[in-house]
């Protein structure tokens, strides 16, 4: 069953904003639970929809690649500073 894209961006966005206050990154796998009538495939291309709209932003550690909202948790600058100063 298709999901209106635009709807299944704006319940994304609604459950990784909720998400956030306790987990500020989140596998995609997470976010299949915003929608669960939605196939993987849609929740990805929304998510992906959405960090080009900088909704939200990819968090990569370089094995894995998660899905966080600007503004809570460490970004990706701030995580990785610690190695800079070595």
């Amino acid at each position: 069953m298709a999901v209106d894209k635009e709807e299944l961006k704006a319940k994304i966005l609604e459950f990784a904003t909720k998400k956030a206050k306790f987990k500020s990154k989140m596998y995609i796998k997470d976010l299949y639970a915003a929608e669960p009538n939605a196939s993987p495939r849609e929740i990805k291309n929304a998510a992906n929809d959405l960090v080009k709209e900088e909704k939200l932003e990819f968090f990569s550690s370089g094995s894995t690649t998660m899905y966080g909202v600007p503004g809570f948790g460490k970004g990706i600058e701030e995580a990785f500073e610690d190695d800079k100063s070595e």
